[in-house]
């Protein structure tokens, strides 16, 4: 009986134990996956002609990419394949999304010149998001390495937001959006310093002044949206420039990037 039992559990015989399959976290990849919607949501108001339901769409999409991350971090939920879901999303939602629906609105009116714009746009967008990922451990984690692409998808859906509410014909601001979305796009993948906000946290106790401040900000986002958004990213857009004219002008490092990497290939993107 013995005999025969080992003649079953032999070394030739043993049957390897399956790895249990490699699942995927639900919680920060559904607020992924409602970010990448709000984007596709807004190319196709765009298609239709709803301008300001596209731009909507995008400040969406901008508020759940905000809250992904932070899900995954408060739920031990981080994962590779959510981290690669969600530079996916962003290509989509803040860089091909913003693209699209400027030219519809109203880029076209330029002919090449302005699909000339949105192409900028877009490559700068993803551009920006491969540097992210391959910088991601030797920059400054108080800035980012150029405007981050959320907020140049607000700058260019917030333009529109606020033209499409003030009632301004699109054809009359063509050269203007033309402008405003190479601003937004080289913006992206320039070196200059946007503050990051990753220090700030909610747990730390503020002067009842902050409280204030911030109660006082919800009551002019509600008196006028679409400009105090739109106000709100030109300020962020510009505060960049300002950040690296002050430090250029005082003799401190501009420079965001801590260390180099070892990839020579790579080094040209941290100057």
């Amino acid at each position: 009986m013995h005999d025969g039992m080992d003649a079953l559990v032999g070394d030739d015989d043993v049957v390897p134990l399956k790895r249990p399959r490699k699942g995927i976290y639900v919680l920060p990849n559904l607020f992924t996956l409602a970010a990448l919607f709000g984007g596709f949501y807004g190319m196709v108001m765009a298609v239709n002609g709803q301008f300001m339901n596209a731009a909507i769409g995008i400040f969406c999409a901008m508020v759940l990419d905000s809250l992904d991350g932070r899900v995954a971090r408060m739920t031990n939920t981080q994962s590779a394949f959510g981290e690669q879901m969600d530079s996916l999303s962003d290509m989509v939602s803040f860089g091909a999304a913003p693209a699209l629906i400027a030219y519809v609105w109203t880029l076209q009116n330029l002919g090449r010149w302005g699909w000339f714009a949105s192409f900028v746009y877009c490559s700068c967008a993803a551009l920006r998001l491969a540097r992210f990922n391959v910088n991601t451990q030797v920059v400054d984690k108080r800035f980012f390495q150029g405007l981050p692409s959320p907020a140049a998808a607000a700058l260019v859906a917030g333009f529109i937001w606020w033209c499409t509410d003030s009632h301004i014909v699109p054809s009359s601001v063509a050269w203007p959006m033309f402008c405003w979305a190479l601003y937004a796009g080289l913006s992206m993948v320039s070196n200059i310093p946007f503050y990051s906000f990753k220090d700030f946290t909610l747990r730390k106790s503020v002067p009842f002044a902050v409280i204030v401040l911030i109660a006082l900000m919800i009551a002019i986002v509600n008196l006028d949206p679409p400009t105090a958004m739109f106000g709100i990213f030109v300020v962020y857009g510009v505060s960049g420039y300002v950040v690296y004219a002050t430090r250029k002008f005082t003799g401190v490092h501009t420079s965001m990037v801590s260390t180099s990497t070892d990839e020579p290939d790579e080094r040209g993107l941290h100057k």
